[in-house]
């Protein structure tokens, strides 16, 4: 019998689609909502996944902060079990020309944090205890590993939020730059979870390289070619997983009972490790936080 709900974004494909395959398949206590850009895709995943009474489909854009409201609308009626863990997993890499969102906020910002973002917290309030929120970022937000991607670099939030400039082809960037923003809202949400004391626990989760992952969608034909078929030989090196083997360990953090209150803490897969000095910074963390509660309000007014 289902007791509890737990929401993943992006949950159609990829790393979300195995987290929620593995809770599904572990856990019979468990029901998902699979929070979607595209309910087709959502409701094939859902056929794929062999638990339809244990799924409820639901459309979610984080490229439009109404659609995210109208997500937490939907789920607030819809007669589910009490909302007990939220996997901020979807997220996107612009490699060609900055786009925006439906609210006029450069893309990458507004998928990969900014409607993440909106969506917690708004729903805080409606998360049951004891709750988790697991936050998927990325080990490219740490520029003292070597990742082959670019160092983040984070002026302001407003800096990061504006449309970016039509000849900027740096995306690459912008995705590193989103998952310290990742960091930074995961470890800010904690402290203002009183770190664990609310009941509410607050993880932040690095997939390692998963070639096969459409993570590459906007890469070249070429270059999907090689995410494709050459990645995957990579899978030998540390931290280069499968996506059932990261999928398996992103629902471990969100259900296992050996997680219970762990809090403000970023794995590297099943491992704990420290994260970059930067996303520890509580004054560009208070910035993002600010300016993001603005640009919320502003999209609702």
């Amino acid at each position: 019998m289902t007791r509890r709900t737990v929401i993943i974004t992006g949950a159609n494909t990829g790393l979300g689609f195995e987290c929620a395959r593995t809770i599904l398949n572990c856990d019979s206590s468990w029901h998902v909502v699979l929070a979607v850009r595209d309910p087709l895709r959502g409701a094939h995943a859902v056929d794929r996944l062999g638990a339809a009474d244990r799924c409820t489909v639901l459309p979610c854009d984080l490229a439009s902060l109404r659609s995210v409201g109208g997500f937490v609308d939907a789920l607030t009626r819809a007669d589910l079990p009490p909302l007990h863990a939220i996997v901020c997993n979807a997220g996107l890499q612009v490699v060609d020309t900055s786009q925006v969102t439906a609210d006029g906020i450069e893309m990458t910002f507004g998928v990969n944090h900014l409607g993440h973002f909106a969506l917690v917290t708004t729903l805080l309030d409606h998360l049951a205890t004891p709750g988790r929120i697991v936050v998927v970022s990325s080990g490219t937000h740490d520029p003292d590993k070597f990742t082959g991607m670019p160092a983040p670099q984070f002026t302001s939030a407003a800096d990061l939020a504006l449309p970016g400039n039509p000849d900027d082809k740096d995306g690459r960037r912008r995705y590193t730059t989103s998952k310290l923003c990742n960091m930074l809202f995961a470890y800010e949400l904690d402290r203002r979870l009183d770190q664990g004391a609310r009941g509410v626990t607050v993880t932040a989760f690095d997939p390692g390289l998963m070639p096969g992952s459409g993570l590459a969608r906007e890469y070249t034909p070429l270059g999907r070619l090689a995410w494709r078929y050459l990645f995957p030989l990579l899978r030998v090196l540390p931290n280069v997983n499968s996506i059932a083997t990261s999928g398996a360990r992103l629902a471990a953090l969100t259900v296992d009972p050996s997680f219970d209150g762990v809090t403000g803490t970023y794995f590297e897969g099943s491992r704990a490790i420290p994260s970059s000095k930067e996303s520890y910074d509580t004054a560009t963390a208070l910035d993002l936080w600010a300016t993001s509660e603005q640009l919320v309000a502003t999209a609702r007014a």
